[in-house]
């Protein structure tokens, strides 16, 4: 079992930027899949992106241009960076690790395709 925790977030007005960070256990970190969700209160949880263990990139149509990830293999750490934030990205955001590898979007955007999850950090973003 892999073990998430994610870090980072807080109060940012408009317009600002927060970064985010995903700690994973594991000796194989290099192997997994990273992905990043949000729920917001009342809804349900939605894909914000994922990493690929050979570092390619897939993003929500929502923050595309205005979120970016990446992973330090070396730490065990993914990394949601967060510019231009709106009111509307206000929402617990969630970490989780896919052990078995996505091929597609499509696969990357399947909250079933994790296998764990961290127990997630607040954004508030005020306008």
């Amino acid at each position: 079992q892999v073990h998430v925790v994610e870090s980072g977030g807080g109060l940012v007005q408009a317009g600002g930027s927060l970064r985010l960070s995903c700690a994973a256990s594991g000796r194989t970190y290099s192997s997994y899949d990273m992905g990043w969700f949000r729920q917001a209160p009342g809804q349900e949880r939605e894909f914000v992106g994922a990493i690929s263990s050979g570092g390619t990139t897939y993003y929500a149509d929502s923050v595309k241009g205005r979120f970016s990830i990446s992973r330090d293999n070396a730490k065990n750490t993914a990394y949601l960076q967060m510019n231009s934030l709106k009111p509307e990205d206000t929402a617990v955001y969630y970490c989780a690790a896919a052990t078995d590898t996505c091929y597609s979007i499509r696969c990357y955007r399947r909250i079933g395709a994790y296998d764990s999850w961290g127990q997630g950090t607040q954004v508030t973003v005020s306008s």
